[in-house]
């Protein structure tokens, strides 16, 4: 065995480089010829889990430069004797399966700043790639222009923790966790707590932090890191005077915060002694007043002081409120934020700018979703005391420098709630699914399914901190039961942006006609989920006008793709007036979009000689002015597949022999504008000016992670004998004003041709 080695290393290490191309893809390698290596250092633990990222450009989400954070700085590793197996555990750090391949010579272009590692040779089994023998840390004689890199498979670990996180680089051994602690009788009662005592965690009690010196800047650290957008004043005598008459203990006695820092921790701090005194000579206990963000203000009492929130930056595809890939309006129209030089700082200024306190966690990579339209920033720096992601110092984006791979994202600070104590979920097979039970009052009891759907699921499963819903059950017999049999909660009607479930519309008395425990409502809920979206541009570059032979649509008419008056035209004579148009539809999430429905329930259709998967996967419909359809149509999911993908992402799904049905992650599915039912009938429909609708997924059947960008609108002209398009855009890519402006273009209110 050990001769094999050293002759298959003799091999490559006379193999010529035209030799080495043929057996690897462009680009990547899986073997390197052996030379002089240093003695390797043994591994050493870390003290906390190695943060790993993908960089550089050109690629895509699976692929990229390795960048590791380590002493708080970003830095590469050298492709000195690097190999597959070292690929293989980069990518199961990040989250992926396995790896494809590895890149040398700083493919995704040169790094900055350190070279961690050099000389890595993995077994292929280490949980981290610290593990693996080496230099040691910073030990190389490198150049970035020996930047390794990696191609994983694009296939996730399920459940695995989301990769690409900036996190606050504190060491959380001085200060475990802060709070406030109210002493106002009635504060004690409400949620969030946003005014009293500052403390810390200390052994296995609280203690207190000493004032003298306490600045404005502190509070707004207290107060950001706590899930608050800005700071208050409060009667600091009214609390002198009630903390007099407490034995208190000062684990803190100076804080410096220059008021940009995302974590008390991140401060400088001056500790008590081991053996020192506990008092806070010429001060008391620190006590700060926050005010909450909007969207928390109903429960704190000062709904008179109301802030504003940014009306041009938004969060997109977040599952948990606080959340999401970073969105800004510039002009009319949204766009995205690229990660170079993403930062805590600068994902605080969004955060706060949004109502919620300092960001707990900046991300990069598009782990939030790919977004669609203009990249407007890059390499935005932040300080963290501006009042606008506007106000910070960025660069202009020219295509050459970022693409929506590297979409910047944010985890923000929220306030403590307490949602997830009044809900649950149990029985099912994993943390993840289960019966839903709810507290009303003093009891426990479970939900009416009656009603129950996507929408409803996905407040359940925000609200417990899950994700995303996957599915909405309907009957949960299948699931171990627990001990609660009582109905507490029916009609219940959600938006799908709520915070709880109680915040939904439902029944004030109980009213369910099947009550019994096994037809409660459940749910199943992910991590990820997809995100399916219309290319608007084809819609508008494609769309015609066909006088089709009515002997030619008996298979449509089959499937109901006509218009109601064509019951009663004199087939087979005649013809029908289609406005036809072709479908490309995108899957933008973080996982593959499938039918609801398994193969084994999937309807035959032997007229066009395909399944369908789905009864209704679009709908397409032509407006008035006012809103009324005045000519609609629908599109059965009989094919849902992969027509094509991203360069790089293979396809996985396929309809031909009964193969699986759904859209890859990166991959289209394309209807042409020439098959059967991709069209609106418009054979009674008058000349005039109309609105054009298309919405994806309209019955909300399979979740995603984000339904508003689910429907595209066009202004439409119509003589008579012609048709066109113009102003095509998906539902929620242009400003509220412009939306306004889209609606009322000139003539379309009195719809006669301008």
């Amino acid at each position: 065995m050990l001769a094999a080695k050293h002759f298959l290393l003799l091999l490559v290490a006379m193999c010529s480089p035209r030799c080495s191309a043929q057996s690897t893809p462009a680009g990547a390698t899986t073997l390197a010829a052996p030379g002089p290596s240093p003695p390797l250092a043994t591994p050493q633990p870390l003290a906390e889990r190695l943060k790993v990222r993908l960089a550089g450009y050109p690629r895509k989400h699976n692929e990229g430069r390795v960048e590791l954070f380590h002493k708080g700085e970003w830095g590469t590793i050298c492709d000195d004797d690097f190999s597959i197996a070292n690929a293989n555990v980069l990518c199961r750090q990040l989250g992926f399966v396995a790896a494809t391949g590895w890149t040398h010579s700083a493919k995704y272009g040169k790094g900055q700043g350190q070279i961690w590692l050099d000389n890595v040779m993995c077994g292929g089994g280490e949980k981290s790639v610290h593990l693996c023998k080496s230099r040691g840390w910073g030990n190389s004689d490198c150049t970035h222009d020996e930047d390794a890199g990696v191609v994983c498979k694009d296939e996730r670990i399920p459940g695995f923790v989301d990769t690409n996180v900036i996190e606050a680089h504190v060491d959380e051994d001085q200060l475990e966790e802060v709070r406030l602690r109210p002493v106002v009788a009635a504060a004690k009662k409400k949620l969030p707590v946003t005014e009293g005592v500052v403390e810390v965690k200390y052994k296995d009690g609280w203690a207190q932090v000493c004032d003298v010196g306490w600045t404005a800047r502190n509070t707004r650290v207290v107060c950001g890191m706590l899930g608050f957008p800005h700071e208050r004043k409060v009667n600091k005598n009214f609390y002198r005077l009630f903390l007099e008459r407490q034995k208190n203990v000062f684990r803190v006695h100076s804080v410096a915060c220059a008021g940009t820092e995302v974590h008390l921790a991140a401060c400088p701090l001056r500790f008590n002694a081991a053996n020192g005194t506990s008092t806070c000579k010429g001060g008391s206990p620190a006590v700060v007043g926050c005010m909450a963000g909007p969207l928390f203000l109903q429960t704190s009492g000062l709904k008179k002081k109301k802030p504003r929130t940014s009306s041009n930056v938004r969060l997109k595809g977040g599952a948990r409120l606080g959340e999401g890939r970073v969105e800004v309006l510039k002009g009319s129209e949204w766009g995205t934020v690229c990660d170079d030089r993403w930062s805590l700082q600068s994902a605080s200024v969004v955060c706060r700018e949004l109502g919620f306190g300092s960001a707990k966690e900046a991300m990069t990579g598009a782990r939030m979703g790919q977004g669609l339209g203009p990249i407007y920033m890059n390499e935005v720096r932040c300080v963290g005391s501006e009042k606008s992601i506007w106000k910070c110092p960025f660069k202009n984006i020219t295509s050459e420098d970022c693409q929506h791979t590297e979409d910047a994202a944010v985890r923000c600070n929220i306030p403590y709630m307490g949602l997830e104590n009044s809900i649950r979920i149990v029985g099912g097979r994993s943390s993840y699914e289960g019966r839903v039970e709810v507290q009303v009052g003093s009891k426990w009891g479970t939900v009416c399914s009656k009603g129950w759907t996507t929408k409803e699921a996905m407040v359940v499963c925000r609200q417990l901190g899950l994700g995303y819903s996957m599915h909405a059950i309907n009957e949960t017999w299948y699931w171990d039961s627990s001990n609660v049999t009582h109905m507490v909660m029916s009609g219940i009607k959600c938006t799908g942006g709520e915070m709880s479930l109680t915040q939904c519309q439902h029944h004030k008395t109980v009213s369910c006609q099947k009550a019994a425990a096994k037809f409660a409502a459940g749910v199943i809920c992910s991590e990820t989920t997809s995100d399916l979206v219309l290319n608007a541009g084809l819609v508008q570059q494609t769309v015609y006008i066909e006088d089709r032979p009515l002997h030619m649509l008996y298979c449509a008419a089959e499937e109901d793709c006509l218009a109601k008056s064509a019951a009663q035209a004199n087939w087979p004579y005649g013809h029908r007036r289609l406005l036809r148009f072709s479908s490309q539809i995108h899957n933008i999430g973080r996982a593959d979009f499938k039918p609801k429905a398994g193969r084994h329930s999937w309807v035959w259709h032997a007229c066009h000689g395909h399944y369908h998967s789905m009864d209704i996967f679009t709908h397409y419909d032509l407006l008035s002015a006012n809103g009324t359809k005045v000519a609609e149509g629908h599109k059965a999911s009989f094919c849902l597949e992969d027509s094509d993908c991203q360069e790089g992402v293979s396809k996985r799904y396929e309809c031909a022999n009964f193969g699986d049905q759904g859209i890859t992650v990166g991959c289209w599915d394309l209807y042409r504008h020439d098959i059967d039912c991709q069209w609106i009938d418009i054979t009674d429909v008058k000349p005039g000016n109309y609105i054009m609708q298309v919405v994806i997924n309209p019955n909300f059947e399979v979740a995603e992670s984000d339904f508003t960008n689910n429907a595209m609108k066009c202004n439409c002209k119509y003589d008579g004998h012609r048709i066109w398009f113009h102003n095509c855009h998906i539902g929620d890519a242009f400003s509220e004003e412009a939306e306004r402006r889209f609606e009322k273009y000139p003539g379309q209110l009195n719809n006669q041709i301008s």
